[in-house]
């Protein structure tokens, strides 16, 4: 069985980039999150605090992306997929992390993830 709790394109503005120019503004950081966790139990009992707290681990993610200032994506995606997993039933992440706008001519660009615990 495989279950996933979700958090579908969660924008935050925080600094990011190896650039001079992107370390003085903060920018559009788009982030997708996919968390594989069984969720019988807490289905069957109503019970959130059986499942992953899509709530608790948005505020993990804002919280982090808002201070964090990494210089690339890839860094970003690695700390994200970290705070994920420290939740106890999360088995394994997928994680997208996207600059939108960052090169001409693309809506978008970033790296995608995927770990497990």
């Amino acid at each position: 069985m495989e279950d996933h709790v979700f958090i579908k394109n969660l924008l935050i503005r925080g600094i990011i980039g190896i650039n001079d120019w992107e370390r003085k503004e903060a920018q559009d950081i788009l982030i997708n999150v996919e968390i594989l966790c069984d969720i019988r139990d807490a289905a069957n009992n109503d019970d959130i605090t059986k499942s992953v707290n899509y709530r608790t681990v948005a505020k993990k993610i804002i919280e982090h992306t808002s201070q964090a200032a990494p210089l690339t994506v890839e860094k970003l995606a690695e700390d994200i997929a970290k705070l994920c997993l420290e939740d106890k039933p999360a088995q394994s992440v997928n994680v997208r992390v996207e600059k939108p706008g960052a090169v001409r001519f693309a809506d978008s660009v970033g790296v995608e993830i995927s770990r497990k615990n």
